[in-house]
């Protein structure tokens, strides 16, 4: 019999959307190791932004304010014709998550932050310059086997559950021989990484150059970078293309000069539209890039792959604390793949707009859409060129119809039971929660749920209550009359009732946990460090299982 070391979950993969479920599952108090095949972070910025409700995910780890500290929000976005003249000046909606709409990023510094974050959790062991090679299914949990890249030493452990988080092309799904379906579009892109030396007039923009000779995408990014990319044209040749004279031709065009900006770096990529053909095979799920890649034009590849995070993590801890039962995993897939289809047609339809090479219908295009923007129809276009918002039609929801279950509440900053500014997810805290106005008829069906009542602005604030200062929550639980809300720990309505009347009963299986987790360490080494020993042994948790 030989005993390997097991965890309740294995993440395969730490960029964002794997560093992202090591936070939120370190902070359910489970089991993880973590298997990265990079010693460090990723040092090339992909993703250049990110959304709202992305942060709200983050906010649900700790660590929103910091990662915001790194941001740049509330930027102008046009889309500009040859001659430079905007036909589209956007002004992206809120969907009420407490947080800017946009806001832009520098990915190798926001990937050190939530890497930090992840160190903070002695029960999240760091599995750095390791390659999963093999994925072993078993029928009560995932053999994965191991290869340590500096030593070429081979180690198995086992674990309960495994998080695929490991790249569009990921080994992973290639082993469960599961199709990754869809189509790579023709068009290749440059992508111009650069530090700005100083600043020039409208630098803090982003603009969609939607010229049809030369298409181009100028962003801003925070930290003192800046961001250009360009589709290769044909008959370019793509190795003299990423060349720095090619380059500073380009940039040329631009109206930059050597003087205001230095070049890091210059790659060719491809976009893809692709989904996986199932998301999940027996204790394995896909998630991020392994499960879906969609092309760029609205800033949602990064972004989708934590909302993956974020709807599996909630019910991962769940079912293995014993709170949930197992086949509310079945619903990851089911909740997650419509708005993930949602979002990437959007990001088509926005490349459309930017890329369109024939002159004559670009000369239309931008008739029609000065004319929208001074039209009534400006907001609906502006919606229409952002992430759509989303209601769950299936999933872990209840079966009695009420028009406000399988929608995300909104968070504004409330006055807690101290009168304290918080935003509301602080006062949720993860937790299963009934969110109600007045009584509560047929809370006594739900025990063990935190029950929070939101009274109006001009309220004295209370134990056990919100103050809804803004007005914002009452609006949105009087518009879909909502009296009572039973609150997921994602902030999805599981269960409605509307004033004076009872909710439908709780889900088999539900037994909500009243615990809080323990408050993390302030800091964790990864493996392979003699702290990072003594802490993962102080930790405990990790069950051997025979093999």
């Amino acid at each position: 019999m030989t005993e390997y070391q097991h965890y309740d979950v294995a993440v395969i993969g730490y960029g964002p959307t794997g560093v992202t479920a090591a936070n939120l599952l370190g902070a359910g108090g489970i089991s993880v190791a973590v298997i990265e095949r990079d010693a460090q972070v990723y040092s090339r910025a992909r993703a250049i932004s990110t959304d709202e409700e992305v942060v709200r995910i983050w906010q649900r780890a700790g660590l929103a304010d910091r990662l915001k500290q790194d941001m740049l929000a509330e930027r102008p976005i046009d889309f500009v014709d040859r001659d430079g003249r905007a036909f589209i000046s956007a002004e992206l909606p809120s969907r009420g998550h407490g947080h800017p709409p946009q806001m832009f990023i520098y990915q190798p510094a926001l990937e050190r932050v939530l890497r930090e974050g992840a160190r903070r959790y002695p029960n999240v062991e760091l599995r750095l310059a390791h390659e999963c090679v093999r994925v072993f299914p078993r029928e009560d949990g995932v053999e994965l086997m191991l290869v340590d890249l500096r030593t070429d030493e081979i180690t198995r452990i086992t674990a309960s559950y495994v998080i695929a988080a490991d790249g569009g092309s990921s080994p992973t799904r290639g082993q469960l021989g599961i199709g990754f379906d869809g189509r790579t579009a023709e068009d290749r892109w440059l992508v111009v990484d650069t530090r700005m030396l100083k600043p020039w007039p409208g630098h803090d923009r982003l603009r969609f150059h939607c010229d049809p000779g030369r298409p181009a995408v100028d962003c801003p990014t925070p930290l003192g970078h800046h961001r250009w990319e360009f589709p290769v044209l044909p008959g370019e040749d793509e190795t003299e293309l990423v060349t720095g004279d090619a380059v500073w031709r380009l940039l040329n065009r631009q109206g930059r000069t050597r003087d205001e900006v230095e070049v890091l770096r210059s790659v060719v990529y491809n976009h893809h539209v692709r989904f996986a053909s199932r998301w999940r095979a027996g204790r394995i799920f896909l998630a991020g890039d392994a499960a879906h890649v969609m092309p760029p034009w609205i800033g949602q590849g990064m972004a989708a792959g934590v909302r993956d995070a974020g709807n599996l993590c909630w019910k991962l801890i769940g079912v293995l604390s014993g709170t949930l039962p197992e086949s509310v995993l079945d619903t990851y897939e089911t909740e997650r793949q419509p708005h993930v289809r949602a979002v990437a047609r959007r990001a088509v339809l926005a490349g459309r707009i930017i890329t369109e090479r024939r002159r004559a219908v670009t000369r239309i295009r931008d008739i029609v859409f000065r004319a929208v923007e001074a039209s009534p129809m400006r907001r609906r276009l502006h919606d229409l060129l952002w992430v759509p918002p989303w209601r769950h039609r299936d999933g872990f929801l209840t079966t009695a119809r009420h028009g406000a279950v399988g929608r995300t509440v909104p968070q504004p900053t409330v006055l807690d039971g101290t009168g304290t500014q918080t935003p509301l997810d602080d006062v949720t805290a993860g937790r299963w929660a009934l969110l109600h106005r007045g009584s509560a008829p047929g809370a006594a069906g739900w025990p063990g749920l935190a029950s929070i009542e939101v009274l109006p602005a001009g309220s004295t604030p209370r134990a056990g209550a919100v103050v809804d200062t803004g007005g914002e929550l009452t609006t949105w639980m009087a518009r879909h009359d909502g009296g009572v809300l039973v609150l997921r720990p994602d902030s999805v309505v599981y269960a409605a009732a509307a004033p004076g009347r009872p909710l439908p009963t709780p889900p088999d299986g539900l037994r909500p946990a009243t615990r809080v987790p323990p408050e993390p360490a302030t800091t964790r080494p990864e493996r392979g460090s003699p702290d990072g020993c003594r802490l993962a042994a102080r930790a405990g948790g990790h069950r051997a299982l025979p093999r």
